[in-house]
Parts: C-alpha cells; structure tokens; sequence
C-alpha cells in the first residue's frame, strides 16, 4: 500500500474549484470534493492506475480525471504525490508540475 500525500497546492487548487463550482450549487461543490478524495484515495492501492496525460508523454507524471478536474501525481517507491488539480478545460502548463515537484 503506497502513503499518499496531498501537497498544500493541489488542496488549494482542489478549493478553488470547488469554491467556483459552489457559486452555482454548493451541492454539486461538496460532491465534487468528495468523489476527488476518493478517487485519490484509491491509489493508495492502485498507484499506477491513473493514465499518462497525452501532453506529458514520457514523464512521471499520470492522471486521474473526476469532471471537471485533472487529478495529476506522481509516484515515488511508496508513496504517491497529489501534485496539481486543475478544469479540465484549461490548457496544462508544464512548469507548474515541475514547480511543484519540489515540494
């Protein structure tokens, strides 16, 4: 079983979506905080479960996508990294994931 940690920028990422998304219904906020959280807390057992994001081929880096949000980790011996959570509908910017993997 991998430890998972969550780093400080993906759970405000993962606020600041669901902050936008309780500006319509708060509703559909706290579901979407839920299914997130467990979505990740499957890869405690399933690290390599998530998919490698098509603009990162050949990295570290894999996905998992609860709509509208991109889930994006890595996974480092026993442990996997909740890097960066962000809409779907953005464009991925490659420096943020190698911001954050200093963390």
């Amino acid at each position: 079983m991998a430890r998972l940690v969550w780093t400080e920028p993906a759970l405000q990422d993962l606020e600041a979506i669901a902050e936008y998304v309780a500006l319509d219904d708060v509703s559909a906020a706290k579901r979407l905080v839920t299914q997130v959280f467990s979505v990740v807390e499957k890869l405690e057992d399933f690290p390599e479960s998530g998919r490698r994001p098509p603009e990162l081929r050949g990295t570290q880096y894999r996905e998992k996508i609860v709509g509208p949000c991109r889930i994006f980790y890595r996974v480092e011996k026993d442990a996997v990294f909740v890097l960066y959570i962000m809409r779907g509908e953005r464009e991925l910017k490659n420096y943020i994931l190698s911001e954050r993997e200093k963390l």
